[in-house]
């Protein structure tokens, strides 16, 4: 990929990240950490962008490290952005991925190809049961 193809990509955590369990984290939704990390690889930045603070915000944070994926900043522009109350805080990126977007969130894997007009090529995670015979 070369620098000009690289994004700035605000992310938010409840109800795309995660499934929506605020203020507990929920389960992580279908292939989003595979797909951020993805991102990344290719030299885009994220920045978690979420309602969430203080402790809360902490914690998925940590969450998301847990699950290795570091921002580049967290609801900020950039990471020595300052707060200033007299200043918006709309952050600044290219592209913002919500679950509240009309029409609700995509499915990571589609993201991924609306972003990059590629295959993710993420393997799927074996099925079990009955079915998984006929495949």
């Amino acid at each position: 990929m070369n620098f000009q193809n690289r994004l700035i990509i605000g992310v938010d955590f409840d109800g795309t990240i995660v499934e929506d369990g605020y203020p507990k984290i929920g389960k992580p939704r279908i292939f989003a950490f595979e797909t951020l990390k993805r991102l990344q690889e290719d030299g885009h930045r994220l920045i978690l962008w979420t309602y969430r603070s203080g402790r809360s915000l902490d914690e998925a944070v940590e969450f998301c490290e847990q699950n290795g994926i570091t921002f580049y900043a967290v609801n900020k522009s950039f990471p020595e952005e300052q707060y200033d109350a007299t200043k918006s805080r709309k952050i600044y990126a290219d592209l913002f991925i919500d679950d509240r977007n009309i029409g609700g969130v995509l499915g990571w894997g589609e993201i991924y190809q609306m972003i990059t007009n590629e295959d993710p090529n993420i393997p799927e995670k074996q099925k079990k049961g009955f079915f998984s015979f006929f495949r």
